[in-house]
């Protein structure tokens, strides 16, 4: 009996209970939980949500307004995911950060343009497993988001390659009367603003923005509203890489909103305009009218953007370009 009352003693002044499995006191063997004595479980991890933002100067902001778009994380999943949604606000932002980029970024070298558009596709390929799990999340097959992604890869590294050999194609040695040399040369315009096609979200993203700033130009860019979320990962690619901040911008949201104040803006050289709906067209292409803005209007089809021969054109480049003619004494 004696030696029960010892045994009894000893366990109370250690600090706990005697345990009967063996373990500390307090510990899951015990039958606490994680180390807690209350009973609350808190041994599942809770995952950390990715924040879906704006793109603006080699930065990822918040919009101003505070306003978000909802879209599903998956087909046939009842979740959501908030992806910012950008406000006229956040286009002049964005306008103002690619004006400051633009001398920078045109002032490299072409063969410099054109590493860092390597590098980008580089980026892209590392992280090829994440792009292709947005596309599947916005509704593509796993075959089609793998094919869009990997077209998108090679369509980078494409303009790549045209970034210093654009300019061969399209300059030229003028003949004229007199004792003068006369040349003609590409340069770039200044901001693009980009309302990029609905489908394919990427493909169709890469295939606006790379012919802009091939040649020098920076861009706002309106990403597509079926899938708003792959636009934002694929910034993720471009923050990676060694592009400057400002060179690429890339909102979300409703293109309605937006693109009528970026086609008003007086430091917007050029738009490109894909599957706009005839009216909304209509009042952008007049109100470009005021500083006699590019325009460039398309409707391509799924397919053609895959068309390798077609959208891989230097004349794609070709359209977001100024041809400056020099004159020149030459010597007698």
């Amino acid at each position: 009996m004696a030696k029960k009352k010892d045994e009894v003693g000893q366990a109370a002044e250690s600090g706990g209970a005697s345990n009967p499995a063996g373990g500390p006191a307090g510990s899951p063997e015990n039958g606490a939980t994680n180390g807690h004595s209350n009973g609350v479980n808190v041994g599942e991890r809770v995952p950390v949500r990715k924040a879906y933002k704006l793109y603006l100067g080699g930065a990822f902001v918040r919009s101003e307004s505070g306003r978000y778009t909802q879209v599903a994380e998956g087909p046939g999943l009842s979740g959501k995911e908030n992806v910012s949604r950008a406000s006229r606000k956040d286009g002049r932002d964005a306008v103002k950060v690619a004006q400051a980029a633009w001398e920078g970024w045109s002032g490299r070298s072409a063969f410099n343009r054109g590493q860092i558009l390597y590098r980008l596709g580089e980026m892209m390929e590392a992280r090829k497993v994440e792009l292709i799990a947005s596309l599947e999340a916005g509704g593509q097959s796993r075959a089609d988001a793998e094919r869009e992604t990997h077209a998108s890869i090679d369509r980078a590294i494409a303009y790549a390659g045209w970034c210093d050999k654009y300019q061969s194609l399209f300059a030229s040695l003028n003949p004229v009367a007199g004792p003068h040399f006369n040349f003609t040369t590409p340069e770039s315009m200044g901001v693009v603003a980009i309302a990029a096609p609905a489908r394919p979200a990427l493909l169709g993203l890469l295939g606006t923005i790379l012919p802009v700033i091939a040649s020098g130009n920076t861009c706002v860019v309106l990403a597509s509203e079926a899938d708003p979320r792959t636009a934002i990962v694929f910034a993720e690619t471009l923050a990676t890489s060694d592009l400057p901040g400002g060179v690429v911008n890339i909102l979300t949201g409703q293109v309605k909103e937006v693109l009528p104040h970026l086609a008003k803006h007086m430091e917007v050289a050029a738009l490109d305009l894909h599957e706009l709906p005839p009216d909304l067209r209509k009042s952008v292409e007049e109100a470009a009218t005021i500083n006699v803005k590019r325009v460039r209007s398309r409707d391509l089809g799924v397919a053609d953007w895959f068309d390798a021969a077609a959208a891989e054109s230097p004349r794609w480049i070709e359209r977001f370009v100024e041809m400056k003619t020099i004159w020149h004494p030459a010597g007698q």
